[in-house]
């Protein structure tokens, strides 16, 4: 049976970061290659002889090289345009609309409650598709002729809110 060490520190068995070190052989030195016979690595500095790998800068270890065959980026057609100004405009009927109680305000944040707006987006628009039978006050960035028209003639209002990028749900 083995004796315990009465003498050793009580705290070196708390595990503290500072006090963290790898396992006695899982770090090896690194490789200093072209520094001489004494380094162990001399002359062909680990290389070899001669051929593709053996020379300077190689040429192969660059991205996309398959070898000298053409590489994939080059073989395949290049096709599409993602244009980075565009607006992702989320569309809203007003027979979604009925959801809504009358004399209740539509904004930004009553559809987000209602499930309306789920995904990131830049504006939001009313379309007229549909009728509504109550009088909504409708918030939001935009609205079709038609939709304004049926909303106003149910005896509600509608407000255009600027067009700043509202944030999604995980950004808020």
């Amino acid at each position: 049976m083995a004796e315990q060490d009465t003498t050793a520190d009580p705290n070196e068995q708390v595990p503290i970061l500072s006090r963290l070190r790898p396992p006695v052989g899982a770090v090896r030195a690194k490789k200093r290659r072209g520094r001489g016979p004494g380094s162990g690595l001399g002359k062909t500095g680990g290389k070899g002889q001669k051929g593709q790998k053996a020379r300077s800068p190689g040429n192969f270890s660059k991205l996309g090289f398959e070898g000298g065959q053409t590489p994939m980026y080059r073989r395949l057609p290049k096709t599409g345009f993602h244009n980075l100004f565009s607006k992702k405009v989320i569309a809203i009927n007003l027979r979604d609309l009925a959801r809504f109680e009358a004399g209740s305000v539509v904004d930004i944040e009553a559809l987000r409650s209602e499930g309306f707006l789920k995904r990131s987006f830049d504006q939001v628009k009313i379309l007229g598709q549909g009728e509504l039978d109550r009088a909504l006050t409708v918030k939001v960035h935009a609205f079709s002729a038609g939709a304004k028209a049926k909303i106003e003639a149910a005896g509600g209002t509608v407000e255009v809110v600027s067009t700043a990028k509202q944030p999604t749900e995980a950004e808020a």
